[in-house]
């Protein structure tokens, strides 16, 4: 890892407080590789994490091996621990875990209105920053929506899974060429979701939704098995 990162993760330590846990260093680094920090096949340093964070080895490598049972992080033994790289299949997998989870969130929202303000902020980030052709933004962006969407259920256990799923699929986009392909055609329909909830339409929303994660679903895997042809790292 660069001394640069090193520096940047280093802000992060203020989020450790006053109680050092491998959990909390975990979910930091769960939001490091949600952000695309750590792309697919980065080796993480034990010195420079350790450091940046001010943090043990021995909590470190306990949240490393938190992240390495959410799938997020593999172990090669001798080399070291090292960011996934998802398989084709995982794609699927995800996209299935989505669809059952986001929609039946949304299908369960009760009668409105709804708390829709850190949604909202989600959309306006993306569409800012395509603006800008910030389409590494774009994609995190993406992300901060479907997690603030599944939020609206007001689950700790839902958001604590789907914290994990998102964090993979940032892993497969990471692999995907032009990230402008990939994420442009789902701000209009961000804001079409957003707009239907507003308006108190869910089954509507549910619906946009369900189409939305399909064609999602086949276009990233279409260009993930594409892209994915060449090894970058370790996988499973």
């Amino acid at each position: 890892m660069a001394a640069s990162e090193d520096r940047d993760l280093s802000d992060d330590r203020a989020l450790l407080g006053r109680t050092s846990t491998a959990e909390r260093v975990a979910d930091i680094l769960r939001t490091r590789i949600a952000e695309g920090y750590f792309p697919p096949g980065t080796r993480l340093s034990e010195d420079g994490i350790g450091g940046a964070l001010g943090v043990s080895r021995n909590t470190l490598r306990e949240a490393f091996r938190l992240l390495t049972h959410e799938r997020l992080l593999v172990h090669e033994l001798n080399r070291g621990v090292f960011v996934r790289v998802l398989a084709a299949s995982d794609v699927d997998d995800i996209y299935r875990t989505r669809r059952l989870v986001e929609c039946a969130v949304v299908r369960g929202l009760g009668q409105p209105p709804y708390a829709l303000d850190a949604l909202a902020a989600a959309v306006t980030e993306g569409e800012r920053a395509a603006r800008e052709g910030d389409w590494g933004t774009v994609s995190t962006a993406n992300i901060h929506f479907h997690r603030e969407l599944v939020g609206l259920a007001g689950s700790a256990r839902t958001n604590e899974l789907m914290r994990g799923v998102l964090a993979e699929l940032r892993l497969a986009f990471h692999v995907v060429g032009d990230p402008r392909v990939l994420h442009e055609p789902y701000l209009a329909r961000n804001r079409q979701i957003l707009d239907a909830l507003r308006a108190g339409e869910r089954t509507r929303a549910e619906g946009l939704l369900a189409r939305y994660l399909d064609d999602s679903r086949t276009g990233v895997a279409t260009a993930y098995a594409r892209a994915a042809g060449t090894p970058r790292g370790p996988a499973a």
